[in-house]
This record gives structure tokens, C-alpha cells and sequence, in this order.
């Protein structure tokens, strides 16, 4: 007599035995993952085969030959493919019962406002930008992120919930410094973002990834009173398999402890402009915008003595923007704060180089209104 195995046995029996464990949740949940390299390929194949309903992946990069050693989903024919796309049409194989979204670009340019769709964020960069973007980004909309780091045979995974300590309180001076230096000097391109390479292993990827989403179920099921690394770290050296858990302490003075309680979201087209969108808040004269990015109001080149204005996001300029016709790099005056009577708030979003999903915030003397820049799905 033939067994039918597939009537005894669930696709999700064996990870259901555990006492705490809520499917339902996980089939519901929407996590984003930030980064379709080594460590994100591992954080979309965990999170795929947990059944967790719906997960989204972003990244800017194309696969390389070199990423084939650490990236399970990626084959030779994908080299020059974008990393996200390529990733998604793998997973759901991996199980076709969740639906797995490849987003192409930079992480810094998804809108904040869009992240609110989601319940959790998983960290799978390589650089400090992108990092503070999305801790800043997370903590203003009370939402937990989990980073994980690589390099070499160590590795590190991180918790961070909307109160305590949050990713910039854990940076220390260099950090600090080595940001400053590229955000003053010159645009940071997406070959800038991408230029960074360190030793690693296929197998440090799979263990900082295997944490990294360990965590992450206990968060999307309901369980917070169980996740081990809130507020911390745990740090793996591969070379002894040591382990040891770092506490951080939170700086009271920290820039990213900022907090939306509310986002209230205005119909956009392409021509509408800032002073439309402020309009909703009924601001009072003295009143002022406060951008979540840097605005680039001019560059100046230190060779030619020619400052020419630009009025644009930092993060929708080019390279090219950043270089003078004579070959220098040009110095950039930038803002974040923006009167409501500049001639800038009578430009249009589009040429502002703000996105739908992007926020501004209109500061009237001790009252803040968030303000969402479109209809942004939740």
C-alpha cells in the first residue's frame, strides 16, 4: 500500500512544531531586503523558505563573475544582470507560495514614506551610506531593521527597534569623518556606492544571514520578548569561532533619533510644486521646510571661480554633475532647510528631483507636519 507523504505533512510542518511559531503571520508578513549580494541572497533564500508571504529586494548592482562563489541563486549566464531581478525569479522557485518583488536602484531613492508598507527591514550592505539612510529612514516610521556585516571570515549582526540605540550611535569618529569627507567632496555616484570590495566567504554570508533572519521571525511573529540581539550586537570570528555579544549604548545627542508620528500624504502630478504640497499644513509665514536629503542649491569650481545653480536633490544628480567643464571636481553648496519664500518652493517636484514616497516636513514654530510627497500604498 502506497503512503501519500504530501496528505500527512505540511509544506511548513517541521518549523510549526515549535510552541511559538504563527505561519499565519509569516504568511502575512512584508520584509524588504536592502542589498541582492552575498548576504542578500542568503536573507531572500531563508526568508522564501519560511513561507514569509511577501518580500521585496532592492539593490543597484549587476552580477559579476565574482559574486558567483558567494551567491546562491546567481549562474554564469546571469553576469551583467541586475542583482534584485535575478534573485526574485530564483526564490520563487524556491517556493512559489510567496510572492518575491526584485526592485532595481538605490535604496536612498525608494522614498521613505514607502517603507511604511513593510513590517520589518533586513540590512545586506556594503557601505555606510545606504546603512545610515535606512537607519534614519526605520526609526523615523517606528519600524525595527537588522543589519549584518561581513568581512573576511568574521561577521556581525545587529538588531536595531525604534527606541535606544540605533546604527549611527554605534559609529565612531573615523566613521564619522570618512562620511563627512565623501558627502562634502564630490557627488557619491552609484559607482561610488558600489566600489567597495572585501574578503568574504559563501559560508560567513550563510551564517550572519541565518541570524540575521533567526531574529526576524521572532519580530514578525509577535515574539519581541525572545530576540536575543535588541539594542546589540553579536560579533562571529570565524577564524577561532569565537562569539561575543556587544552591547551599544545609546547617544542622547544622536541626529537620527527622530520620530514621524504621522505622515500625511498629498496628491501629486508632474506639476505640482512644493508651496502646493506645503499648502495642506496652512503654514504660518515664518514657517520652513525641512528636506530628508540634501538639496544641491549650487557648485562652485575652485579653478574657475564660477559658481552655476542648480536647485536639485543630491541624490538625483549624476557623476557628471560633479565635474566642471574644464575637468575639476566642483565643490557643492548644499541645504536641507528651505524658507517658504525661496523662488525654490515654486519649481515643480519633478525638477526639484523629489520622488513620490520622498517626505518633507513643514517645521511652524514648535509643530511639526509630515507631509508625503503622493499616494503611497501601505
Amino acid at each position: 500500500m502506497s503512503v501519500d507523504l504530501g496528505a500527512l505533512e505540511a509544506r511548513y510542518d517541521r518549523q510549526e512544531l515549535l510552541t511559538w511559531w504563527d505561519q499565519g503571520r509569516l504568511t502575512a508578513a512584508r520584509v524588504l531586503v536592502v542589498g541582492a549580494g552575498a548576504l542578500g541572497n542568503e536573507l531572500v533564500k531563508n526568508l522564501a523558505l519560511l513561507g514569509v508571504g511577501n518580500i521585496d529586494v532592492i539593490d543597484l548592482d549587476v552580477v559579476a563573475r565574482s559574486n558567483l562563489s558567494r551567491c546562491v541563486f546567481f549562474r554564469e549566464a546571469d553576469e551583467g544582470r541586475d542583482k534584485a531581478a535575478v534573485v526574485a525569479d530564483r526564490a520563487s522557485e524556491v517556493n512559489p507560495e510567496v510572492v518575491i518583488r526584485g526592485i532595481v536602484g538605490d535604496v536612498r531613492r525608494i522614498g521613505l514614506a514607502h517603507l511604511r508598507r513593510y513590517d520589518l527591514v533586513l540590512g545586506g550592505l556594503d557601505n555606510r551610506e545606504a546603512r545610515v539612510w535606512v537607519n534614519a529612514a526605520c526609526r523615523k516610521l517606528g519600524m525595527t531593521w537588522i543589519d549584518g556585516a561581513i568581512e573576511g571570515l568574521q561577521g556581525v549582526v545587529k538588531v536595531f527597534p525604534p527606541t535606544g540605540p540605533c546604527y549611527e550611535c554605534t559609529l565612531g569618529e573615523t566613521d564619522r569623518q570618512i562620511l563627512a569627507h565623501r558627502k562634502s567632496c564630490t557627488l557619491l555616484s552609484e559607482e561610488a556606492m558600489l566600489e567597495g570590495k572585501v574578503p568574504t566567504t559563501a559560508t560567513t554570508s550563510s551564517i550572519v544571514a541565518g541570524l540575521q533572519v533567526q531574529e526576524a521571525v521572532k519580530i514578525l511573529v509577535g515574539r519581541e520578548d525572545l530576540v536575543a540581539l535588541a539594542g546589540a550586537g553579536l560579533v562571529i570570528v570565524g577564524d577561532t569561532l569565537d562569539t561575543f555579544r556587544v552591547s551599544y549604548t545609546a547617544d542622547e545627542w544622536c541626529p537620527a533619533h527622530d520620530s514621524y508620528d504621522t505622515l500625511v500624504d498629498v496628491a501629486i502630478d508632474s506639476h505640482t510644486t512644493l508651496r502646493d504640497v506645503v499648502a495642506v499644513c496652512d503654514p504660518s509665514e515664518g514657517a520652513v521646510l525641512d528636506l530628508e536629503g540634501d538639496l544641491v542649491r549650487a557648485t562652485t569650481c575652485p579653478a574657475c571661480r564660477q559658481e552655476t545653480p542648480v536647485g536639485r536633490m543630491l541624490l538625483a544628480l549624476t557623476a557628471a554633475d560633479g565635474t566642471c567643464a574644464c575637468g575639476e571636481v566642483l565643490q557643492l553648496l548644499t541645504a536641507t532647510v528651505v524658507p517658504l519664500d525661496d523662488p525654490l518652493t515654486e519649481r515643480s517636484l519633478d525638477d526639484l528631483g523629489l520622488l513620490r514616497g520622498d517626505v518633507v516636513t513643514v517645521r511652524d514654530g514648535n509643530q511639526r507636519s509630515h507631509v508625503a510627497l503622493g499616494v503611497v500604498p501601505t
